[in-house]
């Protein structure tokens, strides 16, 4: 057994054409662009100047390509079937070129260095996505293994390239590398079946779809691209030090072996699950905290720093282009445009990080560091990125919590109403065992309208509305059919007319039951929680059984349901159940 196991993460690790020209892609982009810095390039050329504007310029067009290429999908998805490398290479070579000319022609060395940012940005972008359509195109078992195992070789292909001397790793790099992984892609891309419906897929034929996938995978792109943002601010401090691009380049492909190792070993005894999101809101804390405390330490803690964000990042990219290929697969839509979606965000607030620390160490407040004022901003931002991500103030307002403080409007009802009012769900409990749980509430009447309505009551948590001023009268309307589950269309004649009208945002409901319980709750003024009781009686759900659902006592039902009664002006459950019954949503026009 344990042999058998041994020889199953041999045949993991076993590098293939996809893997290695990948591996090769990524230890390369990391050397040019990952670091900061170029830590196989001459220490003389690395200045701030062109440090600086090197970096801005390949990290503006590195996150144009990815919008670029997500709207030209979206409304020419033809050509991206007929994607050719040239239109990546091209670029890349070209921008290793005006590199390796910055170096030797110092007197036009800062337009070279712009160029070759503009153009490096473009074709790494290209690249990308190139890998990411080859990958996303294989099954999901085969296209995961080869993604990861790539990450997890790209590291050691990276340690490598510093056992060839600096002077010749810039030609190599354009002149060899370069070729090798592009003819790698090359013979990969030509067994890509392009009959799938990821390349077939008309966008514009169901826009529908690609909306549904943007409100889907938005937040999981805020999340890693706080992680960029973060990334970008230390970048813009490490450009002052260029011996921070080695320690950050090392600590981050070190990130991508362990992690791509840990992940190919562990999916041998078990599956894995990963959430961006919610692993982003355990890092959270760690990442305002490292920032916080960024003012009070020397500068050997923020090279660290720099380091341990980078590679969480680069770990964090590999988890992108799974989750985008995921998506292709499951949802059929072009692998281009989900990547170009998600990827743009996330280079976008890299940007956004690298401009607002450049800015920021050019503040001067009064008795304020630079290092304070960056921490200062990078912190306020990464609340601002996490306050959006949970929904924002559109959230905050339209969710209906159960600590909400509810004020109901109208005239109040007496204390003496309440007290006085008497009710029948005692003396129905023994009664009312007897009985199939779901017929409980119907005594005395030889069928049920609610009975076939669904799961046991007990295990039926009822559906409310949250925003009762809003989600009633959008169905005031509609008639509601006396024995069925759903309501009758006043205009049957045009169904489709009306679901393509229909507003995401309006309330949906369980049955016909809890449609109603919600029109009763706005016209009797009854609260979250009575509506809630009112809906659990009326399912034929006893004291007992409903204090225990709500996790309360059955006095406090019992107080509801007299409340319940009181304002009803009813005193018996089956008046209840036929008031639900009959209750025609047109009296709230009165």
């Amino acid at each position: 057994m344990a042999r058998t196991r041994i020889s199953n993460i041999a045949r993991t690790f076993k590098p293939n054409t996809a893997s290695l020209g990948y591996a090769l892609f990524l230890a390369i982009n990391a050397a040019g662009v990952w670091g900061g810095v170029f830590p196989f390039l001459p220490m003389n050329f690395q200045t701030p100047e062109v440090m600086f504007w090197f970096f801005l310029m390949q990290s503006l067009v590195f996150s144009l390509c990815y919008f670029a290429s997500a709207v030209g999908v979206y409304y020419f998805p033809g050509p991206t079937r007929r994607f050719m490398v040239m239109l990546a290479s091209a670029p890349y070579l070209l921008g290793w070129c005006c590199l390796i000319g910055a170096i030797y022609l110092r007197g036009i060395a800062q337009p070279l260095v712009i160029a070759g940012g503009s153009l490096l940005g473009l074709g790494s972008a290209g690249f990308y996505m190139l890998w990411q359509r080859l990958f996303a195109s294989f099954d999901a078992d085969h296209g995961n293994h080869d993604l990861i195992l790539g990450t997890a070789y790209g590291a050691l292909l990276y340690f490598a390239l510093y056992a060839i001397p600096q002077a010749v790793t810039a030609f190599l790099i354009p002149l060899v590398f370069m070729p090798l992984f592009a003819l790698a892609i090359v013979l990969k891309s030509r067994q890509i079946d392009l009959r799938q419906p990821m390349f077939e897929d008309v966008p514009r034929e169901h826009p529908q779809v690609y909306r549904r996938v943007l409100r889907d995978y938005w937040r999981s792109a805020l999340c890693v691209g706080a992680i960029a943002f973060c990334t970008g601010v230390m970048r813009s401090l490490a450009i002052g030090d260029p011996r921070v691009g080695s320690l950050v380049n090392l600590l981050s492909m070190t990130g991508c072996l362990v992690a791509g190792v840990g992940v190919l070993v562990l999916w041998q005894f078990k599956n894995v699950r990963m959430n961006v999101t919610n692993a982003y809101r355990i890092a959270f804390p760690l990442l305002i905290t490292s920032f916080l405390v960024l003012p009070f330490f020397s500068g050997g803690y923020a090279r660290w720093q720099a380091a341990i964000l980078y590679a969480v990042y680069s770990v964090a990219i590999a988890l992108m282009m799974i989750q985008c290929a995921q998506a292709s697969r499951d949802r059929g839509i072009n692998p281009v445009f989900i990547y170009g979606f998600f990827a743009g965000i996330v280079y976008a607030l890299h940007d956004v990080g690298f401009l607002a620390g450049t800015f920021a160490e050019q503040i001067r407040v009064i008795g304020m560091q630079p290092d304070a004022v960056v921490a200062l901003v990078a912190v306020y931002l990464l609340g601002l990125m996490f306050f959006i991500g949970q929904g924002g103030f559109k959230r905050a307002l339209a969710t209906s919590q159960a600590e909400d403080i509810e004020l109901v409007a109208g005239a109040p009802l007496q204390i003496g109403d309440i007290n006085e009012r008497q009710t029948d769900l005692d003396e129905a409990e023994t009664e009312n065992e007897t009985l199939p749980a779901a017929n409980a509430g119907c005594i005395g009447s030889g069928t049920c309208p609610f009975g076939a309505q669904g799961p046991s009551p007990f295990e039926t948590k009822p559906i409310i509305i949250a925003r009762a001023e809003s989600g009633g009268r959008a169905t005031a309307g509609e008639p509601a059919s006396p024995l069925g589950n759903e309501t009758v269309p006043t205009n049957t004649a045009k169904p489709a007319k009306r679901i393509q009208t229909h507003d995401a945002n309006a309330p949906s409901y369980q049955d016909r039951l809890s449609k109603q319980a919600a029109l009763v709750r706005q016209h009797y003024r009854l609260s979250a929680r009575e509506t809630e009781v009112m809906e659990l009686i009326a399912r034929g759900n006893t004291v007992a059984r409903i204090a225990e659902q709500l996790v309360v006592s059955e006095n406090t039902i019992r107080t509801h349901s007299k409340r319940i009664y009181a304002k009803l002006d009813i005193h018996k459950k089956q008046e209840l159940v036929d008031l639900l019954e009959t209750f025609d949503p047109k009296e709230l026009k009165d």
